[in-house]
């Protein structure tokens, strides 16, 4: 009888591990405990299997059999099911998986980049009630993980799994999916499903997949110039190096780290003063990047001395360390986050007390930003912190080097995130995104709609109901009319109107003039609702939209401008005459311009100009106070009207 060898015996072990390996079943992480699945629609399930391996699925006294292809790829399709659960499915092959408690309800894919990603504990201070309620077992989101792939489609995530909301879960929820996904079970009563797939300062064309940018070449070459591995890493290596010198520099030249800045006995009494909020480019230090010492005192009385507090530094622009009495209550490395710094107990002393803070400038302006809470909050007192601070320049250095976003690149974010769940039946799509393509506003009228195509195709849901949220308003209010890329943008996602199935909401009197991030998550996500409710539920009674600019005609020196979705009737909405109408003559040089609401037309005109042939309203990076909206509450879209175009 032939003896295997040692080296054989391992080898067939191996073989046959691997082979056991590739036998079992295996389901995609969407495909897991807690998930919603499509109501009312025909719905796959699909995994991977030994090649030609028999796999059968059962859920809901429905029993569906297949064969795994060469490749391993099975996949069933289940009939339409009503909403309701909790199921069970199981799946069985040469193993046999179990999935419990499965719902049937509306799925709904949300997408975008940071106003989609916010979760909920970054707007925490205007939901704290809203928190602490929060608890339906029929409400469910799934995370998709933060991938790119410049190469090719992934088939899966590398992690996730379905949360049911409660207290704890929904601090990481999506606020516009939180608030969305409520509305909607409230409206309907059927179980909700939440897909996240967003990511902070991302592109459009990020999330686009290779066929589709086939339209943009420019996008497409830039995409393919890094599926080179190699080149990536060199180009991070480089990148990495660069900027860790550049910290390591400021950190040894900045002279407060050594001189002890941060303690309350250092003596400041020489210090230059500053009004805080505000940039330290307005001061005699000038505008300076580097790192810049900042310090307040402030009295605690006897009785809240040794309490537990909380500190609002408001934002800080870019990097901050904060010490209280010399000890570090936190940091935060960028300028976007809210600066919300507990203090632990037997921190704070009675009587005089010193709050330290180290700004790292990157670029730009470096300082406290204007018009946020700046405040000391312990037991039942506020400090208000907001007035003269001492700061003194701890290093000055050039701004930081610049680094490649790799995973904002063309079709990165469509292979690593949207790419996994195409055969996931979805309800409908929410978009939340557009800030990153607003140096080149007029390309957005052709990229949303080539990107909805061929989401569609992709999911094979032609008809996909698609609602987006148009910009809203941002940056400081100029007191004449002038050109806006953000107003240019905005006019770009509303000719997007013109594609079936999709459906936009104005947002330009929900946003803040200092921060890119609103904290107004709620009403955002409200007019969502509303135009989810006309293209995916097909409610016809619903007022869905503010005001839309559909022509002009011309009468003498004054413009009659007429409107869809005009509601119950069109309304100043606070009583006073209408801002932010703006006219031209041939020369295109706007000038404000009176207007008045004449039954469903508004009626413009200036002295000033005799033959108007252009209209603007609300054309501005920021139009405060724009009030043109329908008895309904909704504004009325920005909008640029042109004779003859």
């Amino acid at each position: 009888m032939k003896v295997l060898s040692f080296r054989n015996i391992t080898v067939f072990l191996l073989l046959f591990l691997a082979g056991s390996a590739v036998a079992e079943v295996r389901l995609p992480k969407l495909i897991s405990d807690g998930m919603v699945l499509q109501r009312d629609a025909k719905v796959k399930i699909w995994g991977w299997a030994s090649p030609s391996e028999k796999v059968t699925v059962q859920i809901a006294a429905q029993t569906l059999t297949c064969k795994a292809n060469e490749a391993g790829e099975w996949t069933v399709q289940l009939p339409p099911q009503k909403a309701g659960g909790p199921f069970t499915m199981e799946i069985k092959g040469e193993n046999t998986v179990k999935i419990s408690n499965i719902l049937f309800g509306d799925v709904w894919l949300c997408s975008g980049q940071s106003n989609m990603e916010l979760p909920i504990y970054r707007v925490k201070p205007l939901y704290e009630e809203e928190i602490k309620i929060a608890q339906n077992t029929n409400i469910r989101y799934f995370a998709v993980p933060q991938k790119y792939n410049l190469k090719s489609a992934e088939n899966d995530y590398v992690s996730g799994s379905w949360q049911e909301l409660n207290p704890k879960s929904i601090l990481n929820f999506s606020a516009v999916c939180y608030f969305f996904g409520k509305e909607l079970f409230q409206k309907y009563n059927v179980p909700i499903g939440l897909i996240n797939a967003s990511l902070g300062g991302s592109p459009i064309q990020a999330w686009m997949s290779e066929e589709a940018l086939a339209a943009f070449p420019q996008y497409l070459n830039d995409a393919i110039k890094y599926r080179d591995d190699q080149l990536i890493r060199e180009t991070e290596a480089a990148e990495n190096k660069k900027v860790n010198d550049w910290y390591a520099e400021a950190n040894k030249k900045d002279a407060g780290q050594a001189a002890g800045w941060k303690l309350p006995s250092f003596d400041d009494t020489d210090w230059q003063k500053m009004n805080v909020p505000g940039y330290w480019s307005e001061t005699p230090i000038g505008k300076v990047n580097g790192v810049v010492w900042f310090r307040r005192e402030f009295d605690i009385a006897k009785e809240n001395a040794g309490k537990a507090a909380f500190l609002n530094l408001g934002r800080i622009v870019d990097a901050d360390s904060v010490f209280v009495n010399g000890k570090c209550v936190g940091n935060i490395t960028y300028q976007y986050p809210p600066r919300w710094y507990n203090i632990p107990e037997n921190l704070l002393v009675e009587g005089r007390n010193v709050i330290a803070v180290r700004i790292v400038s990157n670029s730009g302006r470096g300082g406290f930003v204007p018009d946020k809470p700046y405040e000391l909050k312990v037991a039942n007192s506020v400090i208000d912190l907001k007035g003269v601070w001492k700061m003194k320049l701890g290093c000055s250095m050039p701004p930081t080097p610049g680094t490649t976003f790799f995973r904002w690149k063309p079709m990165g974010l469509y292979n690593g995130m949207i790419a996994p769940l195409v055969n996931y039946n979805k309800k409908g799509v929410i978009w939340y995104q557009g800030e990153s393509n607003t140096a080149i506003p007029q390309e957005y009228a052709t990229l949303l709609p080539t990107m909805i195509s061929s989401w569609r195709k992709n999911f094979n849901q032609k008809t996909l109901p698609f609602v987006y949220a148009q910009l809203p308003n941002f940056m400081e209010t100029k007191t004449q009319p002038t050109e806006s890329n953000w107003a240019v943008f905005r006019d770009m996602q509303t000719k997007t109107l013109s594609v079936p199935g999709t459906a936009m909401t104005v947002n330009v009197d929900l946003g803040d003039w200092n921060d890119i991030h609103p904290m107004n998550k709620k009403d955002v996500s409200h007019r969502l609702v509303l135009a989810a409710q006309k293209v995916a539920y097909k409610d016809r009674k619903v007022v869905y939209s503010g005001p839309l600019y559909k022509s002009m005609k011309v009468k003498g020196n004054k413009v009659d401008l007429s409107f869809s979705n005009t509601g119950s009737g069109l309304i100043a909405k606070d009583g006073k005459e209408l801002r932010y109408f703006a006219i031209a003559g041939a020369d295109k040089k706007f000038v404000w311009a009176k207007a008045e609401i004449i039954g469903k037309k508004v009626i413009v005109w200036s002295d000033d100009i005799t033959n108007p042939v252009a209209v603007r309203y609300a054309w501005s990076d920021n139009p405060e106070g724009a009030n043109l909206y329908n008895k309904e509450g909704l504004p009325a879209s920005p909008f640029n009207a042109e004779l003859n175009k």
